[in-house]
């Protein structure tokens, strides 16, 4: 435990820490029209990697696979540290990404392997308190970092902890060996790798790089169809298929996937873009904006932690998700409304509003879809319901950062004209230190701006999550595995098909 608790802090410092610092990694290197692909270049491999993960995990022994994307992450990590350009960040960030992709499917299939559902609270508190030293330390060290070192080590800072993580966990988790002689589905894995690469391009270029009706965007729009349909046909067929259909069959483990994409669409825009605006627009430095984004790492904290001991009480579930959708939409809509007078204890309350409503979600999203497979297939199920949260994360990022710029671009040409056009694709260069030595004109317009493009990005947040009610409310309360359940399973658990585990196997 100790081993999953140190990589779970690894995988949920490097997003908070990386965020922080944006603005001024941006600033240094240039090329602010690619800001979202620091970011989705990570999550896109994470997302093209994370089913891999799993599926080696369940095939030959969870430990081993943990190992190497512990090793994959630290390499990763060193050479963003070392990035001289845009394009140099954006590719090693994709390294860094592929590691990512196997740190929390790792700590999460072994997390299912050991503890079943019903029991998980119990151990909830451990994890509460890795995310509560992640989500406060990881925005306050970025932003120390930023200020008083260079942001260079904002990724340098992963190495010694993996250290720790991977001499620990190479030392003390002790779990038995697994070997399979079934082949990896490699073909469906290329497919789905396509199929995920050509929709976030799509949704990154459209109206940027190309128009919308362009060859490049309609060409990208039917290698997705193409290859998403032929991956749909691969894993019909496969052996062992990357990623089975038959646990779409689960009425619970469909609709969680749902509400984790969303989630992750959701939560992703945030972190990105909440500092852009307390930095740019409130006159934050980069470590008391990591300050004010603790509302909602609280929230978020405080709210997981209740779920999760009312979950091991009551093994009841269902209403969670529910009130989980509902707040966060709430929160996005608050959210929405920030402006350049806006003070910071009011964008803080909506900060806590919107984490609370993630904090009913994070933990029972993985929760209810590892309750729905056979313990065989924790490693597909914990990938699955983290490919979509990741995914959620990548099209959440690259849909916001499209509306952001051309928001931002379009409300300075209305403020300052033809001047104010080239001003907003000159902006690559704009750091908050900059912004503060250029006439009050241009600050004031600049703010004006980047509230406008905060509006957009929380209201089409707030919509967005409205979605996710409805997913939540089709949710069937079936009986957790664990202590209070018995071997046998309930008419209903079968009918929905989740599978019991007696005890022992456990």
């Amino acid at each position: 435990m100790v081993g999953l608790v140190i990589t779970m802090l690894l995988a949920m410092l490097d997003n908070l820490i990386v965020g922080t610092a944006m603005p001024t990694i941006v600033g240094d290197l240039g090329g602010a029209e690619h800001l979202s692909w620091v970011v989705t270049s990570y999550t896109l491999a994470t997302a093209a990697s994370t089913p891999i993960w799993g599926k080696l995990g369940d095939l030959y022994g969870r430990k081993g696979v943990f190992v190497v994307s512990i090793v994959v992450f630290l390499a990763g990590s060193a050479l963003s540290g070392l990035s001289q350009t845009m394009g140099q960040l954006i590719g090693f960030r994709a390294v860094q990404g592929l590691g990512a992709g196997g740190l929390m499917v790792g700590v999460m299939s072994i997390m299912g392997a050991l503890v079943p559902p019903r029991d998980r609270g119990r151990y909830q508190g451990m994890f509460a308190g890795v995310m509560a030293i992640a989500m406060i330390g990881g925005p306050l060290v970025g932003g120390f970092i930023t200020d008083h070192l260079n942001w260079h080590w904002t990724f340098y800072i992963n190495l010694p902890l993996g250290a720790v993580a991977l001499a620990v966990v190479t030392a003390t988790l002790h779990l038995p060996r697994t070997r399979s002689t079934a082949r990896i589905d490699y073909l469906g894995a290329a497919l789905l790798t396509v199929g995920i690469t050509a929709l976030v391009l799509i949704t990154t270029w459209g109206g940027q790089e190309y128009a919308w009706g362009s060859v490049q965007i309609l060409g990208m729009a039917v290698l997705a169809v193409l290859s998403l349909a032929g991956f749909t046909a691969v894993e019909r067929r496969a052996e062992e298929p990357m990623l089975p259909l038959g646990l779409f069959r689960n009425r619970n483990f469909t609709l969680v996937s749902v509400i984790g994409f969303l989630v992750g669409f959701t939560m992703f825009g945030s972190v990105t873009f909440l500092p852009l605006y307390q930095q740019t627009v409130q006159g934050a430095s980069a470590t008391n904006s990591g300050l004010l984004l603790m509302p909602m790492m609280l929230g978020m904290l405080v709210v997981s932690l209740v779920v999760g001991q009312a979950v091991t009480r009551t093994g009841r579930y269902r209403v969670f998700p529910i009130l989980g959708t509902g707040v966060m939409a709430g929160g996005a809509l608050l959210l929405s409304t920030l402006s350049t007078d806006t003070g910071r204890f009011t964008s803080g309350a909506y900060m806590v509003v919107l984490g609370a409503g993630m904090g009913f979600l994070m933990q029972i999203t993985m929760l209810v879809a590892q309750n729905s497979v056979e313990l065989k297939d924790m490693g597909v199920a914990s990938s699955t319901a983290t490919l979509f949260r990741t995914i959620g994360g990548s099209f959440g990022v690259a849909l916001f950062g499209a509306l952001f710029t051309n928001r931002v671009a379009d409300t300075m040409r209305d403020s300052l004209g033809a001047a104010g056009g080239r001003a907003a694709d000159g902006t690559a260069q704009l750091t908050p230190s900059v912004l503060r030595t250029l006439p009050a004109a241009f600050q004031d317009a600049y703010h004006h701006a980047v509230s406008n493009g905060i509006h957009a990005v929380f209201l089409w947040g707030a919509a967005v999550s409205v979605l996710g009610i409805a997913a939540a409310v089709l949710l069937k309360e079936v009986p957790l595995r664990g202590a209070g359940t018995e071997s046998g399973a309930p008419a209903a658990d079968a009918a929905e098909g989740a599978v019991p585990e007696p005890a022992a196997a456990l």
